[in-house]
């Protein structure tokens, strides 16, 4: 069994025998978040994406017993593709794959927007209404059960955030962190995505909610880059941050200016779960490589959300009625 590098969240794992491998997740060890790193949640979208249009592994098994490996696991088919995770990778496509991963990318994310949630069996697996204010409760409750330092900025976010909640309309499938490098790209045909990987966030909810995810990692030329996916996106050929939410928005008939609320938010939930990630460190239980500077990105993140926040008007909702 050997350790995939380069997530920061759940372990993950390549089991070989003789000439098969599958793919096992776990949750990480030591302290995790309530709610968090939920092993059945992942599975069970797993299981009912099959067989819909949108690219996922096939889920082999669930295992919920802890004496197995000491936490619950699931076991999935290992897909042949590769993941971008920085500009390093991105560097050795060509302008023009930059281009069509980029639609791709976008076009995926709307794909799995409209799935039916009814005929995949998920109607009832979250609780789509009042999705926002749960969420910004959520997120303020698991700052406050790993932060490392003061951020009187987080308060500040938060406050704002809730004085300009956005009536929510558009329901279906959240993945909860779906950015470039929790994909599965064709190493053959390199704007071709094989998988979605990373589900431990998805539920039912307001599906802006991953536009802003998208976009708050993706990268634009000549900005400071997101500290996670480090300028992944910032070359020549990738659309630009404003054209990604804008073709999103063509596709689903949206107002590109409603994604703003979406984009501070994602930022801030970010940097809670990095915060997170960096309490784990500094209990020596996190696993990985690079884990020593998540505690600067965590300042990174919650400094560009208090800058983009400026920008967010007044209006109040209802938060996903």
């Amino acid at each position: 069994m050997r350790l995939i590098t380069g997530g920061r969240s759940n372990p993950t794992y390549v089991i070989s025998a003789g000439d098969r491998s599958w793919v096992l997740r776990r949750p990480p060890y030591g302290f995790v978040l309530p709610t968090a790193h939920d092993m059945g949640r992942e599975f069970r979208v797993l299981s009912a994406l099959a067989g819909s249009k949108v690219p996922v592994p096939a889920v082999i098994g669930l295992c919920e017993d802890t004496s197995v490996i000491g936490a619950p696991f699931y076991v999935m088919e290992r897909i042949n593709g590769i993941t971008l995770r920085t500009a390093r990778e991105t560097e050795r496509i060509t302008a023009d794959e930059r281009r069509a991963l980029s639609e791709a990318i976008v076009d995926t994310l709307v794909t799995l927007h409209e799935v039916p949630i009814e005929a995949v069996g998920l109607s009832g697996w979250g609780r789509p209404r009042h999705y926002l204010a749960r969420q910004l409760a959520r997120w303020r409750r698991q700052w406050e059960s790993s932060r490392t330092s003061p951020r009187p900025e987080v308060d500040e976010l938060l406050t704002r955030l809730g004085r300009t909640l956005p009536v929510s309309t558009e329901f279906g499938i959240v993945h909860g962190d779906y950015k470039i490098d929790n994909l599965m790209v064709d190493p053959g045909a390199r704007s071709r995505i094989l998988a979605v990987l990373d589900w431990e966030m998805s539920t039912l909810g307001d599906t802006l909610a991953d536009i802003g995810i998208l976009a708050s990692f993706w990268d634009d030329p000549g900005e400071p880059p997101n500290p996670i996916t480090a300028g992944a996106t910032a070359l020549p050929g990738f659309l630009a941050r404003h054209e990604v939410i804008e073709l999103y928005a063509a596709r689903r008939d949206v107002d590109p200016a409603a994604i703003d609320w979406y984009l501070v938010f994602a930022d801030l939930k970010i940097a809670v779960i990095l915060e997170g990630i960096h309490s784990r460190y500094l209990q020596g239980h996190a696993v990985g490589a690079a884990f020593e500077t998540v505690g600067a990105m965590v300042g990174t993140l919650l400094d560009r959300a208090v800058r983009r926040s400026h920008r967010l008007g007044r209006r109040t909702g209802n938060g996903g009625s």
